[in-house]
Order: structure tokens, then C-alpha cells, then sequence
């Protein structure tokens, strides 16, 4: 087990030593957990978005809709819901 020791600030910060953010591929701005465990041990983890997180869970045969379809979509769908509101 190796250990890599950093200062507290008077914030409450710490620098996550170079050795541990190689580890675990941070970069800056990515997000980590710390997860509290019995007997008081801590760990750290590097977290991501939920986007990031679920990047490729669904699957589909169709091709990506271009910009101007989604768009067309999007508008059919808001005149759509307008029209239910409506109640036309």
C-alpha cells in the first residue's frame, strides 16, 4: 500500500498529490467522491456526469437525426403541445 501525504489549508483544501490524480486520470475541473467506509477509512474516486456516466447505453440502428431535423422535431413537438393547450 503506498501513501501520499498533502497539507490541509486553512479553507479546508487540499492538492491531490500528483501521483494520485495520475492514478486516477483527473484532470481539472473533473468531480471526486469521497466515500466514507467502516473504521473511519476514506476513499476517493474520480466521478463523472450523469451524460458521461451513461455516454453509449442506448443503442440504435438509425442513423443520427442532423441539426435541421432535430430542430424540425423540436418545433412540431412545442406547436404540438401548444395546440393541447389550446385544447383545439
Amino acid at each position: 500500500m503506498r501513501e501520499a501525504l498533502s497539507i490541509i489549508t486553512t479553507k479546508g483544501q487540499v492538492t491531490i498529490p500528483i501521483e494520485i490524480r495520475e492514478l486516477l486520470r483527473l484532470r481539472p475541473h473533473d468531480k471526486v467522491a469521497f466515500v466514507v467506509e467502516d473504521r473511519g477509512t476514506v476513499r476517493i474516486r474520480r466521478t463523472g456526469s450523469v451524460v458521461e456516466r451513461t455516454a453509449g447505453a442506448l443503442k440504435s440502428n438509425q442513423a443520427p437525426a442532423s441539426a435541421k431535423k432535430l430542430r424540425q422535431l423540436a418545433e412540431e413537438a412545442i406547436a404540438q403541445e401548444a395546440v393541447e393547450r389550446m385544447g383545439v
